[in-house]
């Protein structure tokens, strides 16, 4: 189905609207509606109720629930302030999007989830990719070492968030020790583990970030040692 705006009725209809009345709904009416709500709890229903339309109605725009998630995610993307480039160092915009990233999709489960399906196209995503090319380029990388660049910091943020999501649900510490409670398997580095609570903590994310950028700064043959105390300044946990 095309999104051209037309009545329910369909193109050259009216549908019972007077001549030259615009239509009640449209994708991008629906679009801003999905994204005011959790994706995990967006229904056809909910949006139609806040449209002021029946569900039927909406099927002349949108396939499904798989499609109104589709497009809520889409929308809901395109309203984050993305870092943007005022000229930083290719480390530090990194790290403020390997930060925002994260944040963005432990405070959407929902996003995330869309994201992983792929559902958030290229088209959404184009603008922070094509910022992220452009500042490494212009700071002496090639755009194959500044493709791969991209791809491992957004791999790192997105691994953090799926350990951050997972955490919610089944915490890394009490589950380790109902596994050693049970005391039927030989597991002596986890019981290590257990007996340091300090050991139990996961790594800061800015800790992992940091030595992902230090890779591939190390790797260009760049002083690490003076981007880290660029990095300090950089809002992060």
């Amino acid at each position: 189905m095309n999104d051209i705006e037309h009545s329910p009725a369909g193109p050259g209809r009216t549908g019972g609207r007077g001549p030259g009345r615009p239509p009640k709904i449209d994708r991008a009416a629906i679009a801003r509606v999905a994204s005011e709500i959790p994706l995990s709890d967006l229904t056809l229903r909910l949006v139609a109720e806040r449209l002021g339309v029946s569900v039927p109605s909406l099927y002349h725009y949108v396939r499904g629930r798989d499609d109104l998630l589709k497009l809520a995610a889409e929308q809901s993307v395109t309203r984050l302030s993305l870092p943007v480039d005022r000229g930083q160092h290719w480390a530090v915009w990194f790290c403020e999007w390997a930060y925002y990233i994260r944040e963005a999709f432990v405070r959407d489960p929902g996003l995330f989830a869309q994201y992983v399906k792929g559902a958030i196209s290229l088209e959404v995503m184009a603008e922070p990719v094509n910022t992220a090319l452009g500042l490494c380029l212009r700071q002496g990388f090639s755009p194959e070492e500044a493709r791969r660049a991209y791809d491992l910091v957004s791999e790192c943020a997105l691994g953090a968030a799926v350990t951050r999501l997972r955490d919610r649900n089944r915490p890394f510490e009490p589950e380790l020790r109902r596994v050693l409670a049970r005391g039927d398997r030989d597991l002596p580095h986890l019981e290590r583990l257990a007996a340091g609570p300090s050991l139990l903590e996961p790594a800061p994310f800015t800790e992992q970030i940091h030595t992902v950028l230090a890779g591939i700064a190390v790797r260009r043959g760049e002083d690490w040692t003076e981007l880290s105390a660029l990095l300090e300044a950089v809002p992060g946990d």
